[in-house]
């Protein structure tokens, strides 16, 4: 597909990523002659999805942290979203890191994760799949900046009173870092985003989660053994003496909330921002991606100051862009 023109403006340059919705190719404005990300899904398997992300962005627009859409349309057989281009995904650094983050680190990220939740909920939506993979970081002057995306499985909350107690849902989302009550097929609020972050926070500070390789002959049977030991352990369970008691308030707050509360975001932004002070960090925004592309750039520096964003320059080619949607950068492993 390489050079073909969408919308008579927008150059299809090369893939870059690919899921189970379609593909994913940078891209390049010719009119403002900038990069752009390409998501193509073909019209054999709907509009919906790629149609409800391009309406969610659109209704999140503005927001620190959203991307911003500028085209969505039909183009030969194909349905096409045409958004800001972005770098490597969360999972993608995580890979990078050796599959560990540092608590820092994992603070950083707790503290702009939990505000894109509340500007999303505020505005009254779900995201409904929250994964390391749905997180990119920003480029160049926005490269501290952590972007949500794949809005293919968001809503618009209702908190209908029918909705307060219903069951039977079918599990929607990635299993590993979902809720409890998605896998007993309830309706999701802003709870199960939340809860789902926290799950996420442990991975990153961690390396892994506790229901990780589990196997099972079927995917329904493997959410189910995934469910009973997800719901088997508590916050402490879950976080142990490897991280501060905050996390495990954390998880503990986030189950523990009703199907209508609202959240308050910033208790749990405090939360961690009293470990970040207690450990003494610098608010730098110095992640631990940027100081080891830092180091391997100018390894000769004894005392690193890493730059407050990695320039485009400086990112190693096999990190990439993420996109989410499922997308599976090129060079990075699957992992299970």
């Amino acid at each position: 597909m390489k050079d073909i023109l969408i919308n008579d403006r927008y150059r299809v340059d090369r893939k870059i990523g690919e899921g189970g919705f379609g593909l994913v190719y940078s891209g390049t404005d010719i009119q403002l002659d900038q990069e752009v990300a390409i998501k193509l899904t073909h019209v054999r398997n709907g509009r919906d999805m790629l149609e409800r992300e391009a309406e969610t962005y659109n209704a999140l627009a503005g927001g620190i942290g959203i991307p911003r859409v500028w085209w969505f349309g039909e183009e030969c057989d194909f349905y096409v979203l045409v958004e800001d281009l972005l770098g490597p995904s969360l999972e993608d650094l995580f890979n990078y890191c050796n599959r560990k983050f540092s608590l820092k680190t994992t603070l950083l990220i707790a503290d702009q994760l939990i505000s894109r939740m509340e500007y999303i909920h505020l505005k009254g939506f779900l995201h409904r799949d929250i994964k390391p993979e749905n997180f990119l970081v920003g480029t160049r002057t926005h490269g501290n900046i952590l972007y949500a995306v794949d809005f293919g499985l968001a809503k618009e909350f209702c908190d209908a009173e029918r909705y307060k107690d219903f069951e039977g849902r079918p599990f929607g989302g990635t299993s590993r870092y979902a809720s409890i009550n998605n896998h007993n097929g309830r309706e999701q609020s802003f709870r199960d985003d939340l809860e789902s972050i926290g799950y996420m926070l442990c991975y990153f500070a961690c390396g892994s989660l506790p229901w990780q390789g589990l196997k099972a002959p079927t995917d329904k049977e493997r959410n189910e053994l995934l469910k009973e030991k997800k719901s088997s352990l508590s916050g402490k369970d879950l976080c142990g003496d490897v991280l501060p008691d905050e996390f495990s308030t954390y998880i503990n707050y986030t189950r523990s909330l009703r199907f209508d509360d609202k959240p308050n975001y910033s208790y749990l932004r405090n939360l961690f921002r009293r470990v970040f002070r207690s450990e003494g960090f610098k608010h730098d925004n110095v992640f631990d991606w940027t100081q080891k592309i830092f180091e391997e750039v100018c390894p000769e520096a004894s005392q690193p100051k890493p730059p407050l964003s990695a320039p485009k320059a400086l990112r190693p080619a096999q990190l990439g862009h993420g996109h989410g949607a499922g997308a599976r950068v090129k060079g990075v492993p699957k992992r299970s």
